[in-house]
């Protein structure tokens, strides 16, 4: 009876353990698989459920639809920075062209023939819509310490009409002014740059430069001159409502990170759409070109539905 008592008592205690092994395991695993969703890569998808149902030779038409100019300003003392652009992201343009305040014998550029950075800009964009007004509805303005993911832009854009008064980028205010920054990159609509090309007509509100109160900052003073012109500027965020044009760089994002969400390190960080970082040095172009258009991560697969094709004839790595 003493055995028999023993026995049943043994496989009580033996079935209680295996019972506390089988809930444990089955937490490890729900937590693994909680780890792994976490983990997951976040793609950009199509923003419209009728883009999925579109036949793979209409989504080529449609990617090729979007197409960006790329205005890029410089002075001779960017020398290093205007190498790095035009070895990296300039190329995934449909278009970019350096504009400098000088001749610099050493890269081709369009000469603006001033180191006024306000009357640059406005030359710059004169040029662009004279030349190509008919071949391009975007046109995309960065300095040399930008590096602008061009891929996503079009991606932002997918669902904006070209056609509409307005432009976008990083905003901020200056008093009752909101302007977008100049650091994170400036996109124009067609219908943007058609108004802005019109006001030199009207000098009384848009001056090219000459009076005290205009010596402001270029991004300021074409916020000034589109106000006018019936052109307001709207801030550019993900879904999440995180910034995709950025004025600073990957590396001060990631400090800034570490102390505010140091728990959520690369969560906290920058949006996973993020169009443009600023700020960056001529071999930093390089890294930044290397982890978003080199890097894979084995085992990832990469199944975006629309896909921005290079154009005819470019050196688009």
């Amino acid at each position: 009876m003493l055995s028999e008592s023993s026995l049943f008592l043994k496989g009580v205690l033996l079935g209680s353990i295996f019972c506390v092994l089988m809930t444990m395991l089955g937490h490890i695993r729900m937590d693994y698989g909680k780890r792994r969703r976490h983990y997951e890569h976040h793609h950009l998808q199509a923003p419209d459920e009728d883009i999925l149902k579109l036949a793979e030779d209409e989504r080529t038409n449609l990617s090729k639809s979007f197409r960006v100019y790329c205005i890029i300003l410089v002075k001779p003392k960017d020398v290093r920075l205007w190498a790095a652009v035009k070895e990296t992201w300039a190329k995934h343009c449909d278009k970019a062209e350096f504009f400098s305040s000088e001749n610099v014998k050493v890269f081709e550029s369009v000469n603006m023939g001033t180191n006024d950075m306000w009357l640059m800009m406005r030359k710059a964009y004169k040029y662009a819509f004279d030349k190509y007004g008919d071949q391009y509805n975007w046109f995309f303005l960065a300095r040399p310490t930008t590096f602008a993911i061009i891929e996503n832009l079009k991606y932002f854009l997918l669902k904006k009409n070209s056609s509409q008064p307005f432009y976008l980028g990083h905003t901020e205010k200056s008093g009752d002014l909101e302007y977008v920054s100049v650091g994170g990159g400036i996109v124009l609509s067609i219908e943007s740059i058609k108004r802005l090309n019109s006001l030199p007509s009207i000098p009384e509100k848009c001056p090219e430069k000459g009076r005290k109160v205009w010596d402001v900052s270029e991004d300021k003073q074409l916020a000034v001159c589109l106000k006018y012109a019936g052109v307001f500027a709207k801030n550019a965020e993900d879904s999440k409502g995180k910034d995709v044009f950025n004025t600073k760089s990957v590396g001060i994002f990631i400090k800034e990170a570490m102390t505010n969400h140091p728990n959520q390190v690369v969560e906290g960080c920058c949006s996973d759409m993020a169009i443009t970082f600023n700020g960056l040095t001529y071999n930093q172009m390089y890294v930044m070109m290397y982890g978003v258009y080199h890097l894979r991560a084995f085992g990832h697969v990469f199944s975006d539905v629309l896909v921005f094709l290079p154009v005819n004839a470019s050196d688009n790595d």
